[in-house]
């Protein structure tokens, strides 16, 4: 009895600091074996330039972006969903380790990572090498898509058609799901950072006013649109006056921002149009009933369901916690590891 107690426990101790990471272009989610998600950051270093150490990391570095002295970058490692720098993705990752862990500097972890549909084989090896030196012990890759799909709980393992659309911040992955594999799947690049930087070209174009990532983020999730709202919003405004080279404040409504976010809506939309036209018919079916998962930051676009549902005419729902659909998935196959076997990608 106690011999058997105590395997129980060594193999426990074993797995129990497995993780799974959902490595966003916005936002980083580490999710542990048997404690949920203990990471929710954004993905960002601050790095002093002159030394090349790391003054913060996700929220903190966020904080800084847009107002840091000469001497400290800001740096957003990650772009498009696959990684931009590889240096600073590393050390952000063994920052996110080891705050999973709570510091302890002797874990090897395995590892189950979140990547984008399309990403080519060398944007692969990046990530798991990446992984390795941030001291995983193994590393298993699975589309964001399909790990979005089991996070918002779809029955993905049955022969019918289930539809996920998860809007990231730097790809739009769709993918069409039946008996636990992928038959259609598409990545898009246009997404959260692309919504943002509409937003931040369209008051450049119409009030000549200058606007920060940070200020733009803010104003697409305070009153951007995809649809007509019930009640009209507006916003104040702060930014610098690209002619008088002043602060300046300027109120703007919502129908401004639909206007700025109007292509990168219609890119996402027609997406959604095109991969309904590849799926094979008899998925076409069980889609119809069933309708189309969004997930992801970008699903908490105002009224992008309602929109969705006006041009494909398919009823469209929203996860229940779309930000962390992805890492959710990810982490249900740390526990399921036949489930893990099946959809990761070599």
């Amino acid at each position: 009895m106690n011999k058997n107690g105590y395997n129980m426990r060594s193999v426990f101790s074993l797995f129990s600091s497995d993780l799974a990471i959902d490595l966003g272009t916005a936002n980083t989610l580490v999710f542990s074996h048997g404690k949920g998600i203990v990471v929710n950051e954004p993905s960002i270093v601050a790095i002093n330039k002159v030394s090349g150490e790391v003054v913060a990391v996700g929220r903190e570095a966020k904080e800084m972006l847009g107002r840091t002295p000469g001497n400290v970058v800001a740096i957003k490692p990650m772009k498009d969903g696959v990684i931009a720098d590889f240096k600073v993705t590393e050390k952000m990752l063994t920052y996110f380790i080891q705050k999973a862990h709570n510091r302890r500097v002797l874990v090897h972890p395995r590892i189950v990572i979140g990547v984008p549909s399309e990403i080519t084989p060398v944007e692969k090896r990046a990530v798991q090498d990446s992984a390795y030196r941030a001291r995983a012990s193994e590393v298993y890759l699975v589309e964001q898509a399909m790990a979005a799909a089991i996070g918002a709980g779809l029955p993905i393992e049955e022969p019918s058609g289930n539809m996920v659309v998860d809007i990231g911040g730097g790809t739009t992955d769709i993918a069409v799901i039946s008996m636990s594999g992928i038959v259609y799947s598409r990545s898009v690049r246009v997404a959260g950072n692309e919504m943002d930087e509409a937003v931040m070209q369209y008051l450049k174009r119409k009030y000549n006013l200058l606007v920060g990532e940070r200020t733009a983020e803010q104003i697409k999730m305070e009153i951007g649109s995809a649809y007509p709202l019930e009640k009209p919003l507006t916003m104040e405004v702060k930014g610098r006056n690209l002619i008088e080279g002043v602060p300046r404040t300027v109120t703007i409504d919502d129908s401004e921002i639909r206007e700025s976010l109007s292509e990168c809506v219609a890119t996402i939309v027609n997406a959604v149009r095109v991969a309904l036209e590849r799926t094979p018919p008899e998925l076409s079916a069980d889609i119809s009933d069933r309708g189309i998962v969004l997930t992801g930051g970008g699903a908490l676009l105002k009224n992008l369901d309602k929109r969705i549902r006006e041009e494909t005419g398919l009823p469209v729902s929203i996860a229940d916690d779309p930000l962390a659909s992805v890492v959710l998935g990810t982490g249900k196959m740390l526990s399921d590891f036949k489930l893990l076997r099946m959809v990761c990608i070599d």
